[in-house]
């Protein structure tokens, strides 16, 4: 059974300050207000230096994070990567294994709420925790743009306060405080050697966890190859640089024996250089930045701690039920049982308890994503198409996978069997109950297929199903494919080949290959069942390295064409295929990834409820080529004296277009014309204008203004 393509997507709604709050804000908590006291008892004052290397050794998780989440945006993040590359197994492991490690990360943050709204309420840590969970799961039903809408306010007064604690910290351990001081609450450096150091690496590793953890709502953002990786790159550098500087001064300013056992360091630590403000201004504002970091954490934490239950849903791993949307279109069920197993952890669990137990568990989870774009690059499906690339493949993936496996042997013995543990509980989850619900594989049998074993064709129909929701990159030069393309109109019958021979004739006209080459590819293509059809359209296409720019060739008949359907390669027998639109597209070799995704762009269009009838309906070449651009991305003008009228007798070279837009057309008496600089437009000439969304917008706005 394939995956569950047809539930409901979630909405694209969240940009690149959403990613950024998200990822942020999950990073943002516990391990700055919370762990260091505990980290510093095991390190001792170089625990400023445990936070930079965990900085650093987060890095190749956070590239393959971004590939992967670029090239497969879904709901589920590691789930869903370990699924489509190691397998159902490893993606039941990586899946659940993720979920619980999130939700122990959750649940640690709400614990610091608790601890920091003592300085308001004497209320127990543990009830101010679990009701702020039930707070939550309230905001994360109601929606993801609400959600985000929160985290928003919550990441920008954290960031202004510690801003603020930072600059006015390193001022005061540099100029007010002695530096005898400072110098003797930084030795011995190495406390407890350097077994302590790498030991506490990984236990304050737990604070960059969340960094990655935007990947699971990697479907709710648009724009997703810009916006992932920049976002997690912002919020790494910015992130980094505070839990460095920030701990460094907590170690200056306080005894280590004080330090050691406090909770609260952050609030302990800002007594002594904000005495400057009056009363408890100063604590009430490090207050308020923790409780806005802890809570960001728990509501980000929540909310990408329930997509792996519906993602997996989806995947038939988990019961149905978990991938239901509520009618905020928000995973109601999947909230909810993640809500309460917060609260179980809560209730159960000490706060370094937790720590210790998500910090190990993340880190298998980062070897496993690290090998993930290892497996991805090398099974070379073609439909594997990511956004962003991660840079020094595959030295930066081996590095992350070793110090992963290196910082979980540091661990102890607690932290590792409980990683056992679940890995255990996973594989019996699957072989109960997931195994004979899915038959799918992973891509590291199209790794495999160069040695001879099997592969699972379907994760590249899934893939290609991926790009066309994608859409175009920014560099795809899809609508000037479409200007330069050629137009066949047929009114009399033909057979499929004699189609074939015609657009052959075009196409050598611009490949350096004979007529009878280009057919043969062609019709070598067709014959193995390359050329998909849907919907009444048929897109023949090839690759080839005679070629450096995509051509296409546009066909429109008014009889049947019957394309062969027979696929010898198969012992099915097919019927031909009856089509009326044919679209011919060859591309250069060198760039499959551009391939796929203009020919995705062309099949959402032909999806489109209203091609038919605008393709039908088009009265020449250039309304065909019409038909086929982006509304926001073209624009049609007609010379007139009341549209453009100024525009009469002005040379193209003279205009000033907005930005990228350029004429791409020119209809005049009947005939299309390629413009070319000098050419003037004429009353009566017809001109699409091609050029980015807000260029378009500009000029149209011209337009108006223009005819008034």
């Amino acid at each position: 059974m394939a995956p569950t393509s047809s539930h409901r997507r979630l909405k694209k709604e969240l940009g690149l300050f959403d990613v950024f709050a998200v990822s942020t804000g999950a990073m943002f908590s516990s391990g700055f207000f919370l762990l260091p006291g505990l980290a510093a008892a095991q390190s001792g004052p170089s625990v400023a230096l445990a936070y930079l290397i965990a900085g650093v050794l987060i890095l190749p998780a956070m590239f393959s994070a971004g590939e992967l989440a670029t090239a497969l945006p879904r709901a589920g993040g590691a789930y869903y990567f370990l699924d489509r590359s190691l397998g159902p197994l490893a993606g039941t492991i990586g899946g659940l294994g993720t979920y619980f490690a999130l939700t122990l990360k959750t649940a640690f943050a709400l614990i610091g709420i608790g601890a920091y709204a003592a300085f308001f309420v004497d209320l127990p840590i543990k009830t101010v925790a679990v009701m702020l969970t039930v707070v939550f799961m309230v905001i994360n039903v109601v929606g993801a743009k609400e959600t985000t809408a929160l985290q928003r306010i919550l990441v920008t007064v954290l960031l202004v306060v510690l801003a603020f604690f930072t600059i006015q910290g390193l001022i005061y351990v540099g100029w007010s405080q002695p530096s005898s001081v400072t110098l003797e609450r930084q030795v011995p450096f190495f406390r407890f050697g350097l077994s302590g150091l790498l030991s506490t690496v990984g236990f304050v590793f737990v604070s960059y966890a969340g960094l990655t953890k935007v990947a699971s709502i990697a479907e709710e953002v648009k724009n997703p190859d810009r916006n992932i990786p920049l976002g997690m790159m912002l919020s790494l550098g910015i992130t980094t640089f505070i839990y460095v500087a920030g701990v460094f001064i907590m170690v200056s300013v306080l005894e280590f024996n004080d330090l050691r056992s406090d909770l609260t360091p952050v609030a302990t630590a800002a007594n002594e250089f904000f005495s400057w403000l009056p009363g408890r201004w100063g604590l009430m504002l490090i207050v308020v930045a923790a409780l806005a970091a802890f809570a960001s954490t728990g509501n980000a934490g929540l909310m990408s701690a329930s997509r792996y239950p519906l993602a997996m849903a989806r995947d038939r791993l988990l019961p149905g039920w978990f991938a239901k949307l509520s009618r905020f279109n928000t995973p109601l069920p999947s909230i909810v049982v993640s809500g309460g197993i917060m609260i179980v952890f809560i209730l159960a669990l000490d706060a370094e308890g937790i720590a210790k137990l998500a910090s190990a568990f993340q880190l298998l989870i980062f070897i496993f994503l690290n090998l993930a774009v290892v497996v991805m690059r090398e099974s070379r499906i073609q439909s594997y198409d990511p956004g962003y690339r991660s840079p020094f493949y595959p030295w930066v993936q081996l590095f992350g996978m070793v110090t992963s496996g290196a910082l979980i042997a540091y661990m102890g013995w607690m932290a590792i069997l409980f990683t056992i543990g679940v890995v255990i509980v996973c594989v019996a989850w699957y072989r109960w109950y997931a195994k004979d619900n899915v038959r799918r594989d992973g891509a590291i049998y199209h790794w495999f297929s160069r040695l001879g074993k099997r592969r699972f064709e379907g994760l590249d129909v899934e893939f290609r199903g991926i790009l066309k929701e994608k859409g175009l990159r920014g560099e795809d030069p899809y609508e000037e494919i479409i200007a330069r393309s050629f137009v066949v109109d047929f009114s009399e019958p033909k057979v499929f080949s004699e189609v074939v021979q015609e657009v052959a004739a075009f196409l050598a006209r611009r490949l350096p290959s004979s007529q009878s080459d280009i057919e043969e590819r062609i019709m070598a293509g067709t014959r193995v069942g390359a050329t998909p059809v849907t919907r009444g359209v048929a897109l023949p296409h090839f690759r080839t390295e005679a070629l450096d720019q995509p051509e296409l060739v546009l066909v429109r008949s008014k009889h049947p064409v019957f394309v062969p359907g027979d696929d010898p390669l198969t012992h099915d027998v097919e019927e031909d295929k009856q089509v009326k639109t044919l679209f011919f597209l060859v591309s250069p070799e060198s760039n499959p990834g551009q391939h796929l995704r203009i020919l995705a762009q062309i099949a959402g269009r032909v999806d489109e409820d209203s091609f038919q009838d605008d393709w039908t309906s088009a009265r020449d070449e250039q309304e065909l080529k019409e038909v086929m651009l982006r509304n926001d991305r073209s624009l049609t003008v007609n010379i007139s004296g009341k549209e453009a009228g100024a525009w009469q007798n002005c040379q193209i070279m003279e205009l000033s277009l907005p930005g990228s837009c350029l004429v791409a057309l020119i209809q005049r008496d009947g005939e299309v014309e390629f413009p070319r600089g000098s050419t003037r437009f004429r009353e009566g000439d017809r001109v699409t204008i091609i050029g980015e969304p807000e260029d378009i917008k500009t000029l149209r706005n011209q337009l108006r203004a223009m005819s008034r």
